[in-house]
């Protein structure tokens, strides 16, 4: 059977592969601690399922404006100016089906066959796929943990060229952590500036993340003139432990908004009615549910890092942002006689039940990437577990 080459040029993703197969074994009886996990182990807040119940009773079962209802697009617009400093009309936003539906969209919108697309190493898996599948070029620029996993603007400088249509920032970034400060992205702004056809796509989905008084910033609210470049992506998954409701969004330029909303009303048509209004409920009285969250991840964010950094051959630099711990195993698969961090993965989960996902795919040979959106039990004995297998 022939299938179309743009199925060829990209691979499933590690993560969810990685935590299928922790959650085959789990059917199976076995006790896996699962550092896999992506999203927040919190419920959904009551506030909000509540918001959804009444739509449905209500009605709000229908298809909506492909682009998502006025009142939703409202209440983006209302969040944006009050937690990021971003002024946009109702016409500039796209509410999507998840993050990753308007990352999709965006890079419909704006890849041509051969653009180039550059991505900051270590990424989000999906993101050089992505390109792909839209007949881009992912363009990597390699960072450092001494550098705090962030670029040089002459890295980016340097990597432009005139095929360059996009350059990708996510910050916080999922694997790293990474949060890049104001004055990185002021230099890396004036970069962009100066190339008349370069966009900006920055992805903000773990904003709400970000620990020690670190304050995150847009890149599109430095100026008018960025702003014009650039698409922002968010969503509620991370911010409201609402990942399978899956609704993200983005703001753009009204030209670049509306060739986003012609994709989608072509794919999905619109994200799901009464999850709209849910969202809505959560855009504009979040609570303390947001801030609760931080605090309890920078809890685990410290317990997982200094459990690690116990552990012979492992090194781990404290996140930043998010809520992933990056850890670099490289002296431990190589003293262990490991081929690399994907057999370092399997051993773990087979032999320690402990499901972790190599760091290769995200850009990071020699790293695995060990959620701590989850317990501390599970934190403390997966950990444990580790440390005894690499004993052995």
């Amino acid at each position: 059977m022939k299938l179309a080459q743009r199925v060829q040029r990209i691979k499933p993703s590690p993560t969810i592969a990685a935590a299928a197969k922790a959650r085959a074994l789990k059917a199976q009886g076995v006790d896996i601690c699962d550092l896999t996990v992506g999203e927040p182990d919190l419920d959904t807040p009551d506030f909000i399922k509540d918001a959804a119940v009444q739509a449905l009773r209500e009605g709000y079962t229908k298809y909506t404006d492909a682009r998502g209802t006025e009142p939703l697009r409202k209440a983006i617009c209302e969040k944006l100016e009050r937690d990021n400093g971003l002024n946009y009309t109702t016409d500039q936003i796209v509410a999507s089906c998840g993050a990753k539906h308007a990352l999709f969209n965006a890079f419909q919108a704006l890849i041509d066959p051969g653009d180039q697309v550059i991505i900051i190493a270590p990424y989000w898996v999906s993101y050089p796929d992505m390109v792909l599948v839209c007949d881009g070029e992912p363009v990597i620029i390699p960072t450092t943990e001494e550098n705090g996993f962030k670029p040089t603007p002459k890295q980016i400088a340097d990597a432009i060229t005139d095929r360059t249509k996009v350059l990708l920032i996510n910050s916080p970034c999922n694997p790293t952590g990474a949060v890049w400060e104001r004055e990185l992205l002021e230099e890396v702004t004036e970069i962009v500036l100066k190339h008349d056809n370069l966009f900006v796509i920055s992805d903000e989905v773990y904003e709400c993340l970000v620990y020690e008084g670190r304050k995150h910033v847009s890149i599109a609210s430095l100026n008018e003139r960025i702003k014009e470049r650039t698409i922002v992506i968010n969503a509620l998954s991370k911010t409201f432990a609402m990942t399978g409701w899956r609704l993200g969004y983005a703001a753009a330029p009204k030209p670049i908004a509306d060739a986003m909303a012609k994709i989608q009303s072509q794919s999905t048509t619109n994200p799901t009615s009464f999850v709209q209004v849910a969202a809505i409920k959560a855009l504009r009285e979040p609570g303390d549910f947001p801030q609760k969250m931080l605090e309890l991840y920078d809890f685990r964010r410290h317990m997982i890092v200094t459990a690690l950094n116990n552990i012979d051959g492992v090194k781990c630099r404290m996140p930043e942002g998010a809520f992933y711990a990056f850890a670099n195993f490289q002296e431990a698969i190589e003293r262990k006689g490991f081929k690399d961090d994907y057999e370092l993965c399997d051993f773990l989960l087979e032999k320690a039940h402990v499901a972790t996902v190599s760091g290769s795919p995200f850009g990071g040979l020699g790293y695995l990437r060990l959620s701590f959106a989850t317990s501390e039990d599970t934190i403390q004995k997966a950990t444990r577990r580790i440390k005894e297998a690499l004993a052995t």
